[in-house]
């Protein structure tokens, strides 16, 4: 069985690169994102979702065989899409479109759930987004974190808000109500700043581990991340590159440091590894193809 297992929507991606007329089709979804990138670093992972019967769905499920994350437990629904979504870049950065009302993974509920795999797992990773999309979604990641937590399976939860799904109160409510269950945090700071109405990264990590986090790390983009435990903090500065698109990164910290931390144990060597990681990933366009592989993040880091 997997050591990671996710629980979240799954998408397919459009990206028309700048300066382009056309639109890229690729792979795409938080959680699947992250997985991605936790198995590109030697981790063994697993989906827990619902795809459409449909290209799309098709394309998902042939990524993850390609990737070497276990699609096993994936329901293929007959009758509801594939989400999809766009994303075009100007001066400005990049912008995200979605359809994905109705979709598969929307109506995936707590009876779907692989709990065996689950409770087999190491850790279960879920987010913002995994709740965000239906009730029936909300209610699917409460169950499995108390699965995981029945099992003494690791949780792991990336706040990631997008305010397009749901208003900022009920965002707050259903996130740091499923935050005071786990034991990794993964915020962003923009997210976090939303969520907790405080500006400083200590502050919000201060927060966080009150919640009951075990291990805060606090995503600060181009200025690297913050790690934060009971005990210790580290805050890490940038690895600078030469960046073109930033789809992914965020979920390319996730799985590197999820997969870092299985292997090491050590949350402040997981937080390097991770900040390496997200900046790679963003020397290309899109949010998989980028992503790295161990060997170009041990060399990285090797060379910074």
């Amino acid at each position: 069985m997997p050591d990671i297992i996710a629980l979240g929507e799954p998408m397919v991606e459009l990206n028309r690169h700048k300066g382009s007329k056309h639109y890229v089709a690729s792979c795409g979804g938080d959680v699947s994102n992250a997985l991605v990138a936790a198995a590109r670093s030697g981790a063994s992972t697993g989906i827990a979702t619902a795809v459409g019967d449909d290209a799309f769905g098709r394309t998902l499920l042939e990524m993850w065989a390609r990737e070497g994350v276990d699609a096993s437990t994936v329901r293929v629904d007959p009758e509801a899409p594939t989400g999809i979504y766009f994303v075009t870049h100007t001066d400005a950065g990049h912008d995200f479109s979605y359809r994905r009302a109705g979709s598969a993974a929307s109506l995936y509920g707590p009876g779907d759930l692989p709990r065996d795999a689950i409770r087999l797992a190491k850790v279960l990773h879920v987010s913002g987004i995994s709740q965000a999309i239906s009730t029936r979604a909300a209610d699917a990641v409460f169950e499995a974190m108390a699965v995981a937590r029945e099992a003494g399976v690791l949780l792991s939860y990336d706040t990631n808000i997008r305010v397009k799904l749901w208003p900022v109160a009920r965002a707050r409510a259903v996130i740091h109500e499923a935050m005071t269950n786990i034991d990794i945090a993964l915020p962003g700071l923009d997210d976090a700043r939303l969520l907790v109405g405080v500006d400083d990264p200590d502050a919000i990590a201060d927060r966080y581990l009150s919640f009951g986090a075990r291990i805060v790390a606090l995503k600060l983009g181009s200025a690297g991340c913050l790690i934060a435990t009971a005990e210790q903090r580290l805050r890490v500065p940038p690895h600078r590159v030469d960046a073109v698109d930033a789809t992914g990164a965020g979920d390319t910290f996730d799985g590197a440091y999820l997969a870092e931390y299985l292997l090491t144990g050590d949350p402040f060597r997981a937080g390097l590894y991770a900040n390496a990681a997200a900046a790679l990933a963003t020397l290309g366009y899109g949010a998989v193809d980028p992503m790295p592989h161990r060997g170009a993040v041990v060399a990285a880091l090797a060379a910074a």
